[in-house]
């Protein structure tokens, strides 16, 4: 047991930074299984979407807007916002200037900031948010600051390539996806159910 005065209760209801990283697929499901789990404990979830564009139907965002319904309706699991922060910067589109993406990913950046000074959700997914630390779009020890800061009971997991070692050394929870085998690289595309 560490020497650091937490009683066994304190340790298992202590707020975590996940970090999901690496170059292999993954990351974002392993993100949104957590946050299944989130919502069958009646947390609040906040679902803030960087780079995938806008436009994307992303089947866990219909699923997880099903599931803000039913709690909703029945009262059943917790409450879901699904956020998609910009235009979306995807790798195959970019409406708009870099200047405008970085402002809007720093907007996006913002909102969350404020919504972790309100103690708005028991648990944040800031999926593909890497990509902005990475590219310089949002201050990395910005954000590193307001994550240690936060107060109450609220997770966040981040997700995306290129994890800052800023942010990796505050997360307490870090997983890095590597690839062993995929079906893109034998000339496979992209499929439904599959990638999204």
């Amino acid at each position: 047991m560490p020497a650091d005065g937490l009683t066994t209760r304190q340790r298992r209801n202590r707020p975590l930074v996940v970090v999901h990283t690496g170059e292999m697929k993954g990351k974002s499901t392993a993100a949104f299984g957590l946050a299944l789990r989130g919502w069958n404990q009646g947390w609040d979830i906040g679902v803030f979407q960087f780079v995938k564009s806008a436009k994307w139907k992303v089947g866990e965002e219909s699923a997880f807007r099903a599931l803000g319904r039913l709690h909703e309706e029945t009262g059943e699991g917790g409450p879901v916002e699904w956020h998609k922060m910009g235009e979306g910067w995807s790798w195959t589109r970019k409406k708009g200037t870099e200047e405008d993406h970085a402002a809007a990913a720093l907007e996006g950046w913002r909102e969350i900031a404020r919504r972790l000074d309100e103690q708005r959700h028991g648990l944040y997914v800031l999926d593909e948010f890497t990509y902005p630390l990475h590219w310089g779009w949002v201050d990395v020890d910005e954000v590193v600051a307001k994550l240690r800061e936060r107060e109450g009971h609220q997770h966040v997991v981040i997700t995306g390539r290129y994890a800052p070692q800023a942010l990796i050394d505050a997360a307490d929870l870090v997983m890095e996806t590597g690839k062993v085998k995929h079906p893109m690289d034998a000339g496979q595309k992209g499929q439904k159910g599959i990638e999204w």
